[in-house]
């Protein structure tokens, strides 16, 4: 250390009395420089709490997101070549079917006219009967609850349960499907004109949600945020098909 600079503890200037004092120490404290140094540098690159706190975080998003993709990006270990061009053009067929209902908007003779309403009419009339013990308002809304549900609770039953994502796939595209099934029919919500299996006006639920809730003048944003998630959902799912069959393409 240079004998006039000051001890970076206590400030003293060491003197040239001092020269009994080893140089490696401060003749007014008695700290050894040298050891004070190594000591406040080690304290300076301590992480500080919040540091450590963003490390954790960061490290469990890190190991959240990627037993995300272990869990829905995973595909088969062995996959037939037949089975992978069958799914392909059943993901052919499903995006084009897809695109069918997102270019058409909100129509209801093209929606309605699908034989897919057909089939998911039971699952919505079920909800109905299942939301009966939860009051009028759910049993009413239980109808479009359980349609839109019921494909996705498949969807997650098929990527947890039977590690099969391109059938879960299938299923979000239905879920989405449901969406833009029920579209139409919120908006119809003030005019109560579409064809109901009562053939009673005053079973029409969106009609008698919207109007439990003082929404009827939220009708349109209601009915094409239903149609713009769907949309979304079948968009997201053909997506999702086509990246895992891009993956067991590459194990072929």
């Amino acid at each position: 250390m240079n004998p006039e600079s000051p001890c970076p503890s206590c400030g003293y200037v060491r003197q040239s009395t001092d020269q009994h004092v080893h140089e490696g120490l401060c003749p007014s404290c008695g700290i050894a420089y040298q050891k004070w140094r190594d000591k406040s540098k080690h304290l300076n690159e301590e992480p500080s709490l919040d540091a450590v706190q963003s490390s954790s975080r960061q490290s469990l998003r890190h190991s959240f997101s990627s037993s995300l993709a272990n869990v829905f990006l995973s595909v088969p270990e062995n996959v037939s070549t037949p089975l992978f061009y069958g799914r392909l053009f059943t993901l052919i067929i499903f995006s084009v079917w897809g695109m069918y209902f997102i270019v058409g908007g909100i129509d209801w003779q093209r929606i309605g006219g699908s034989f897919l309403h057909s089939v998911i009419l039971p699952f919505h009339e079920f909800g109905h009967v299942l939301f009966i013990p939860f009051g009028r308002f759910m049993a009413i809304l239980g109808g479009s609850l359980f349609q839109v549900a019921m494909p996705l609770a498949l969807m997650f039953a098929f990527s947890l349960k039977n590690k099969d994502n391109f059938a879960a796939g299938l299923m979000l595209w239905w879920c989405g499907q449901s969406f833009i099934d029920i579209s139409p029919y919120i908006l119809d919500a003030r005019y109560r004109a579409l064809p109901l299996i009562s053939g009673n006006e005053l079973g029409h639920d969106w009609g008698n949600l919207l109007t439990m809730t003082n929404s009827l003048d939220k009708t349109e944003f209601i009915a094409y945020s239903a149609f713009y998630i769907g949309s979304g959902l079948i968009l997201f799912s053909i997506a999702w098909m086509g990246f895992i069959l891009y993956k067991i393409k590459n194990k072929l």
